[in-house]
């Protein structure tokens, strides 16, 4: 009788015009926000969601991800983690012959480096012939329990830093942070991008390794907490990040190396990213603690290549899905313009999948001065996360949404069923090898990578079934 007696209220679901007309006319609504699903994805969808194992492996999934303690506790070579003969890149795996301009600038820079290469005039024929000829295994950097921002080549000779985690017992990796412009992860490969690996590998590594055996284990986890608190977000911003870190490790660099002190600060003072690394490396060992938990339907990687863009999820082990990279959309630096970019490229996407970068842009209002775009559009875009997300993290907070936690833990069936994509902030390099880097933005992940996901998924809950 209440319907009879009380003015009516209309529940809109979909398009807003409908809304707005039932509005014009003085009638009370409540709109429902709603998409269909991602094309072709309906079916799988629902098998899916019927898995009977998929609520209790996503809980104990996502909170294997939030109670992860990345830890800081030292600094080694790559060559003490890698096989012999075998260089690392972000992303899926990638050949020479589909590696984009970026990806070879920076393996044809890590070939000199190593001293593989004479010269640098006709460099790239040389590299090419050899690498194709598998001279030099490639290998994805996630396949080792590392990650590389950008092109992501590492090489035997780098140092790496080294992050375990005191929850659940994994240890991560990842290099050392080269600063902005024309660097190898770029893919720039001129004389002064060597002559700064070359200090890093004879200065910078074995400072920081001498710093931390005075320190001991750095709580990377209390940082990062402390920087989101701070307007950093933790991919585009490391600003506050690097500042805490610099706060940590400066009486034991003067201490341990009192010779290099000055300029080992000096050059992590002057390079705002420095802090990058090991928030790529944290979120790296708390999403592998996250990995192969049967009918789990979480996200535990997102990674570029430079030409792909791949995914992989908790309950599919490693395999990897992949659609085509996307060119950012944002701001150039100088005369570049998106014509000069390469399409999306590195492991850095792995903050995103830890509840980091694009997903923590609400608090970081200045993030919008390099990756383009208003305040409201970054409040926007982490709100809109928590539709595709399975948690809030318990101590990564957003003071300007009240200290809410960030949105954590990716669910490929949330993306399906609301057609919406993660949200990435990243850097842009330049498509021409040797170019470095071309400018910042936001790109969009390919639909096909987590409708390739989802598709397994249902297969493999209705080969469970029978």
């Amino acid at each position: 009788m209440s319907l009879l007696s009380t003015p009516p209220r209309v529940i809109t679901v979909g398009a807003g015009l409908l809304d707005e007309a039932l509005r014009a006319q003085a009638v009370r609504t409540v709109p429902v926000s709603w998409r269909p699903p991602l094309p072709g994805t309906a079916e799988a969808l629902a098998k899916v969601l019927a898995d009977p194992r998929r609520q209790a492996a996503n809980e104990l999934a996502v909170g294997r991800l939030t109670s992860a303690r990345p830890y800081l506790v030292g600094v080694r070579r790559a060559s003490e983690v890698l096989e012999a003969g075998t260089f690392l890149h972000a992303g899926p795996p990638i050949t020479w012959e589909r590696a984009s301009g970026p990806m070879r600038g920076a393996l044809i820079g890590a070939m000199l480096l190593e001293g593989l290469l004479e010269g640098q005039a006709g460099d790239e024929h040389d590299a090419g012939r050899r690498l194709a000829a598998g001279e030099i295994a490639l290998r994805p950097c996630h396949e080792h329990a590392a990650v590389g921002p950008m092109a992501g080549v590492v090489s035997p000779s780098m140092w790496l830093f080294e992050v375990r985690d005191d929850e659940h017992g994994g240890t991560a990796y990842c290099s050392l942070n080269e600063g902005l412009g024309k660097v190898l992860r770029y893919g720039a490969y001129g004389p002064e991008v060597l002559e700064r690996l070359r200090w890093m590998d004879a200065v910078l590594g074995p400072a920081l390794k001498a710093t931390l055996e005075r320190t001991g284990p750095l709580d990377l986890r209390s940082l990062i907490a402390q920087a989101l608190q701070m307007g950093d977000e933790l991919h585009n911003r490391n600003r506050a990040a690097t500042s805490l870190l610099l706060r940590e490790l400066a009486p034991a660099v003067v201490e341990a190396v009192p010779g290099h002190a000055a300029e080992v600060l000096r050059f992590i003072n002057g390079n705002d990213h420095f802090f990058l690394n090991l928030a790529m490396a944290a979120a790296k060992v708390s999403t592998d603690a996250a990995r192969d938990v049967p009918g789990s339907s979480l996200v535990v990687a997102m990674a570029r290549n430079g030409t792909d863009f791949g995914v992989q999820v908790s309950g599919l082990g490693g395999r990897w899905f992949t659609g085509p990279a996307g060119v950012p959309d944002g701001l150039y630096l100088g005369t570049y313009g998106p014509d000069d970019a390469n399409p999306d490229i590195g492991d850095s996407t792995i903050t995103e999948t830890s509840g980091l970068g694009g997903f923590a842009m609400a608090a970081s209002p200045a993030i919008v001065r390099f990756v383009g775009g208003e305040v409201s559009d970054a409040v926007r875009a982490t709100r809109s996360m928590y539709e595709i997300t399975l948690a809030e993290h318990p101590a990564y907070q957003i003071p300007g949404l009240g200290f809410r936690g960030t949105p954590v833990g990716i669910d490929v069936t949330l993306v399906a069923r609301t057609g919406l994509l993660p949200v990435v902030n990243t850097g842009i390099a330049g498509r021409v090898a040797g170019t470095g880097q071309v400018g910042a933005g936001l790109v969009k992940p390919p639909v096909e990578a987590f409708t390739a996901a989802l598709l397994a998924l249902a297969e493999q809950a209705m080969s469970t079934t029978t």
